[in-house]
């Protein structure tokens, strides 16, 4: 192989020496792993999952961990006063995407702002973004007939199917909690049916806890059909 001296002659090669070094030093994104997660702040740090490369005196090619990033901004998918928020831990894989400009003043103050430094395309602004998934990480049973919100072992999970219908799914308990929960169109339970409050049968509600009644004699008699 031809040593630099010898190269630098050529000038085409020359150039793509040149290209090629300032592309080594030009960030854009990669995969990286938590290594610690402050959900106050919204960020996170992490380990570039890529090594560098740099030469030793000799020339010989060595592979070195990048460093640790720190304060990462965590994106979660928000807009127009809603968000999508996920437990981001330690040991999660994500996708650090490198901005092109210094983003510190914006950061700390949000708006618009001045760049803080003239520094391009550096590994100080990087942004993550949860997500992408390595082979011995990768996602198992994804549905491909509808769209899911589930845990990662698929034995929970929300799903909007082609067709419209949704499908709730849980090993454990659902719990709804809120002033009111309304149902229109006919209501199915395969199962028991406990309530502890009142029911409501057309326009008279029945307190199921307190509820008796009238003009039935005690014993082992049953009411008589249509006795509510």
């Amino acid at each position: 192989m031809a040593d630099r001296s010898q190269l630098y002659n050529d000038p085409e090669q020359a150039l793509r020496l040149a290209f090629d070094g300032r592309l080594s030093m030009l960030w854009t994104n990669f995969p990286g792993i938590v290594t610690a997660v402050d959900l106050e702040k919204n960020t996170c740090s992490v380990q570039p999952a890529i090594q560098g490369v740099i030469e030793d005196e000799q020339g010989a090619q060595l592979f070195v961990d990048l460093p640790l990033l720190v304060d990462v901004p965590i994106c979660w998918p928000k807009a127009g006063g809603f968000v999508l928020t996920l437990p981001l831990k330690v040991g999660d894989e994500v996708l650090v995407l490198i901005a092109s400009r210094c983003i510190d003043a914006w950061w700390q103050s949000g708006g618009v702002q001045k760049p803080m430094e003239a520094r391009m395309h550096d590994l100080s602004d990087g942004f993550a973004f949860p997500g992408p998934s390595s082979q011995p990480n990768a996602i198992a049973n994804v549905s491909a007939t509808g769209a899911q919100l589930r845990n990662e072992a698929g034995t929970t999970f929300i799903e909007i199917a082609a067709d419209g219908k949704i499908k709730i799914e849980s090993p454990s308990e659902i719990n709804l909690k809120a002033t009111a929960v309304k149902v229109d169109g006919n209501l199915e339970v395969d199962g028991n049916l406990v309530a502890t409050g009142e029911v409501t049968a057309g326009l008279i509600p029945v307190n199921l806890t307190t509820h008796v009644h009238p003009g039935v004699t005690s014993g082992p008699s049953n009411t008589g059909a249509g006795v509510g």
